[in-house]
């Protein structure tokens, strides 16, 4: 049999974490981060970081792993994770995926086949400071020509990635999206996606963003900032942190920062939603329904035989 994985996604702030800490809990899991975001130390409010009392003695895994400085592809990603799920098999405990980065999650997934194209350090040089100059609109709209079916996939905001989608087709001559593709699983997975009325996300959305600010965002970012962390890093890129250090240069009023913030976070839902809506093996759950947790014990009991031991 192919080792068993539980995968828990859906859109930011539907309530992931809680779930998957109860059914842990439940079922004997060890949770595997699925967020690109968290992996950085030093970045928790904004990423909305599970806490240690919040993970009530649940192993957590892939979170604050590297500086914010550091890079990190999906590749890495994908290496670190598949071996995370062997080490928790190893235990006799279920591997629980859990977070809202699609691709991070496909990735680990999917026995995708990366390209293996060599890296052009003057080209990325070069992109990376149109970038900053201009902003990362300018490399959308060239990607946008060259491989519109990755830049669908990609936000504006999305540097380093937009950079390797150019870079492979400077250096082959063929889209990215033409050099990979989504194969076999090598996993035995039960996919669980968790929604809500787009009304009701949104309003949880909005009252995240204030429960951030009230819990020190600005502080953190001021403290990522003065250790010498700037706008051009792939991390600080991130919803909530490109906003706050545009306030803190004085490019915005808090204000505007906090309106942006909550309208990038409704888009990036958006976004996570039509990503995951993909995947016909999805079994969604609407967390406002009453019976919701009780459905989901009995998917996940009924699919994941080491839940049963």
């Amino acid at each position: 049999m192919k080792p068993q994985v539980l995968v828990i996604a859906g859109p930011t702030a539907v309530g992931k974490t809680a779930l998957s800490i109860k059914l842990a809990k439940q079922f004997n899991g060890e949770i595997i981060s699925g967020d690109s975001m968290q992996v950085y130390r030093g970045m928790d409010i904004g990423t909305a970081k599970v806490t240690p009392e919040e993970q009530e003695g649940i192993p957590h895994h892939l979170i604050d792993i590297i500086d914010p400085d550091t890079s990190f592809s999906v590749q890495e990603y994908q290496k670190l994770a598949r071996q995370k799920i062997d080490e928790v098999h190893e235990r006799g405990r279920l591997p629980m995926l859990v977070g809202g980065t699609g691709l991070y999650i496909e990735s680990v997934m999917y026995d995708y086949e990366m390209p293996q194209v060599p890296e052009n350090q003057a080209l990325r040089q070069e992109l990376g400071r149109l970038a900053a100059e201009r902003g990362g609109e300018v490399l959308h709209a060239r990607l946008q020509e060259v491989d519109p079916e990755t830049a669908k996939k990609l936000h504006p905001n999305d540097i380093r990635r937009m950079i390797r989608a150019l870079e492979v087709y400077d250096v082959t001559g063929i889209p990215f999206s033409q050099l990979k593709g989504r194969g076999t699983s090598p996993y035995e997975a039960c996919w669980i996606g968790l929604t809500m009325s787009r009304e009701l996300l949104y309003e949880r959305i909005n009252k995240r963003v204030d429960l951030m600010l009230e819990q020190g965002l600005v502080e953190e970012v001021k403290r990522l900032k003065e250790k010498g962390y700037s706008l051009g890093l792939t991390s600080m890129q991130a919803i909530g942190y490109k906003e706050i250090m545009a306030y803190l240069s004085g490019q915005l009023t808090l204000e505007e920062a906090v309106h942006l913030i909550k309208q990038g976070s409704r888009k990036y839902a958006k976004r996570q939603l039509s990503w995951f809506r993909r995947y016909g093996e999805m079994h969604w759950f609407d967390v406002t329904n009453r019976e919701c947790f009780a459905e989901i014990q009995s998917l996940v009991a009924g699919k994941c035989h080491l839940a049963r031991e």
